[in-house]
């Protein structure tokens, strides 16, 4: 049966993204200091202002507005009303509530004399998904790695100059056809970048297929009627937090797994690891990757959920599709006997007191090589149950 099955990425220099890694900057700058810091910083970004916002208790001295200028010129802001020696910046941080804190310092289990990883709860409830197949090399979904591929293609060319024009905001959307589970080809790729106002429409077409799209994807994919859609509105020389406003969050499934996953609501930047939202998202796909790997299933999601203040989780879910080598119900217990899921064993097992989040605020939070979460490290364990 043929279907099809679309996602999208962003560059780092779209009004959420600039967000999403001023956020995890500054987490980095705050771990380089201080590894048993709460964080939970969000950021606003609006035409010339940039509003820094939320929780954080820590022992460390950061200068949160240098910091934020250093991530926006890095970005490629130098220009327009939010460059970053001009835009206004305005910073509201107060500790964490102590209401949370309750909740985090011990969890219900150490109170009732529980062992060294109870030592804290779960920052927050909430469910979070993990998930792995095996369409490409990463054991992510492919229109997802695209996409992402693509837009980071973006900046790769603008950055080193070879398309000097090109500007920091841009968009990225692969439809993949499959037959069954099989990615047969691409139906239609769509690329919107921001440009300056002296290069045509037609130059910015032929470039992106030359030098993003056909550097990109295979060209076994690609045929006679592959449909391009590059710059479909016929201009984007405004863009960032100067054409459209831009939050910390915004762009949870392109975090992710581009919408083939289902996704519990909560983001990952700006976050420390006590938060589950992001420590155990990051553990579910660590899961699920060598659980993938180890040949268990050729494509898993696992759903696991927390309630504030509690160690352990209250539910673990496992979906195989179809494809497991063992019952659903045999590989969720594989799971909780194989892993330790409370977050003071998450951090610990995959080192999350770490200033490694500035990796993940762009192209993805899955899929990289050298994240914790990425290493394939547990399938000698798992291969005993086949």
């Amino acid at each position: 049966m043929r279907k099809f099955f679309t996602s999208e990425s962003v560059t780092e220099g779209h009004p959420d993204k600039v967000c999403d890694c001023i956020s995890d900057g500054l987490v980095d700058a705050i771990y380089a200091q201080d590894p048993m810091a709460r964080c939970a910083i969000e950021c606003c970004a609006a035409y010339n202002l940039l509003l820094i916002m939320g929780e954080v208790t820590t022992t460390a001295e950061v200068d949160y507005e240098k910091t934020a200028r250093e991530i926006i010129r890095s970005i490629g802001y130098d220009f327009g009303s939010f460059s970053y020696d001009k835009c206004k910046i305005l910073v509201e941080i107060h500790r964490q509530s102590p209401d949370i804190a309750l909740g985090v310092d011990a969890s219900v289990e150490k109170k009732a004399g529980g062992d060294e990883a109870d030592l804290f709860g779960a920052g927050d409830q909430g469910m979070m998904f993990g998930y792995a197949c095996r369409e490409t090399e990463e054991l992510m979904p492919l229109p997802i790695m695209l996409s992402h591929k693509l837009a980071k293609r973006l900046t790769e060319v603008r950055k080193s100059g070879l398309l000097p024009y090109l500007r920091p905001d841009g968009k990225t959307q692969v439809t993949v056809e499959y037959d069954g589970k099989t990615p047969v080809r691409i139906d239609t790729v769509v690329v919107s970048t921001q440009h300056d106002a002296f290069v045509s429409q037609e130059r910015i077409a032929e470039d992106m297929k030359k030098f993003v799209i056909r550097e990109i994807i295979p060209s076994s994919l690609l045929d006679e009627n592959t449909k391009y859609f590059i710059n479909p509105t016929g201009r984007f020389e405004i863009g960032g937090p100067e054409g459209d406003s831009g939050l910390t969050g915004r762009k949870i499934i392109v975090d992710t797994y581009g919408g083939r996953c289902a996704h519990g609501g909560g983001c990952f930047s700006g976050k420390d690891p006590t938060k589950v939202d992001r420590s155990a998202t990051y553990m579910a796909r660590y899961i699920c990757k060598n659980l993938v790997a180890a040949g268990l299933a050729d494509e898993v999601e696992l759903q696991v959920a927390y309630a504030i203040g509690v160690a352990n989780p209250v539910s673990i879910f496992v979906d195989t599709f179809g494809t497991g080598k063992r019952p659903d119900g045999e590989i969720a217990d594989i799971v909780m006997k194989e892993f330790d899921l409370r977050p003071y064993s998450i951090i610990k097992t995959l080192s999350l007191r770490a200033p490694i989040y500035s990796a993940t605020c762009a192209y993805g939070h899955f899929g990289k090589e050298g994240l914790p979460w990425e290493r394939v490290d547990r399938t000698d364990d798992l291969k005993k149950y086949l």
